[in-house]
This record gives structure tokens, C-alpha cells and sequence, in this order.
């Protein structure tokens, strides 16, 4: 699962590692029961790119207070892949398209503890999904109050604090890639 992800940097390696020896512990890597059971679990983000425009899509989540990639809870028995492409439908209203920068695997991995009621830590596989600008004509409104386009330097130049945690490094190493 996490074994193809080239890290990024130091905090990347060691994420890698974490998440390496958890799941080989044999610790139950789904969530169980909303927010926290059991206190770590796997999470699927996919940030959508459109690759002709070179603009990213970042939502605001409506419980954590942040501009996030979109993504969700592996469920019970589904890939993360999987995953991706019910939570694509779901949050966006679209049909999950790898991108050609990276394909169906994860190109990213954080390990994050969360924030607010229900703290636990999130084990998150990132992925890239390709989408046109204006393929996405509808979002989930329960759990995003709005959704924005951004270029690599325009995400870089937001502050962290409103950002998931990652995000910077995450959008610094997809450029890397893209170049």
C-alpha cells in the first residue's frame, strides 16, 4: 500500500515509516465507529488537479475549519483507491481519472493528529485525480461551505494555518513532479 511512495523529505520518511509499521503490527486499519475507533485509521485524500491549467481544487471543510483536499474514510474492506472513486462521486459529483503524473497510486503519505472533538490521528494516502476545471459543477454543501482553484504558487502563498498541515509540502513536491 504505502510501499511505492518516494518521500519527499525527512517528515515524509519518517511518516512512511510510522504508517509501514502500523499497518505491519496488524492494528486494525479502518475506523470502526465516528470520529476515533480505533484512534488511528486509514484516510484517502485526492487532490484534483486540472493538469491543462496547472490549478489544484482545495475545499472548506465545514468541521475542521481548514482548505483541504478532498477525501474520506477508507471504509471496512474497500481500497484506498476505492475509496477515492466513492468519495469522488460523493463530494464532487464525478468520476474518479488517475493523473498522468501519477497514476492510481498514492503519492503522498501523512501521519496527522486531528483537531477538535474526536481526536485521533489520521494515516492518509494522497492521491492526484485529473479534472477539468469546469467538469465540477457541484459539491457536497453538508460538509464544504465553498471550493476554490488554485495555482501551485497561490497555495503556497496561503497561510499554513488555514491549510491542512501538509498541504505546502504536499503542493511543492507534486510541482517537482510536474516539472
Amino acid at each position: 500500500m504505502v510501499d511505492g511512495i518516494d518521500p519527499w523529505d525527512e517528515l515524509e520518511r519518517t511518516h512512511l515509516e510510522t504508517a509501514t509499521e502500523w499497518i505491519s503490527s496488524g492494528a486494525p486499519v479502518y475506523r470502526m465507529r465516528k470520529p476515533d475507533v480505533p484512534a488511528m485509521h486509514l484516510v484517502s485524500y485526492f487532490v484534483v488537479l486540472d493538469e491543462e491549467r496547472g490549478v489544484l481544487l482545495l475545499v472548506a471543510h465545514r468541521k475542521a475549519g481548514l482548505w483541504l483536499p478532498t477525501g474520506g474514510h477508507v471504509e471496512p474492506g474497500e481500497t484506498p483507491w476505492a475509496a477515492v472513486e466513492r468519495e469522488c462521486r460523493e463530494e464532487l459529483g464525478i468520476s474518479a481519472l488517475a493523473s498522468t503524473i501519477t497514476g492510481r497510486r498514492p503519492f503522498f503519505l501523512t501521519v496527522t493528529r486531528t483537531r477538535g472533538q474526536g481526536e485521533h490521528t489520521d494515516v492518509s494516502l494522497w492521491y492526484v485525480v485529473s479534472a477539468a476545471v469546469d467538469s465540477i459543477v457541484s459539491y457536497d454543501e453538508e460538509e464544504f461551505t465553498a471550493i476554490r482553484w488554485l495555482t501551485p504558487e497561490q497555495v503556497l502563498g496561503e497561510p499554513l494555518n488555514s491549510l491542512d498541515p501538509h498541504m505546502h509540502r504536499f503542493t511543492r513536491k507534486l510541482a517537482s513532479a510536474a516539472s
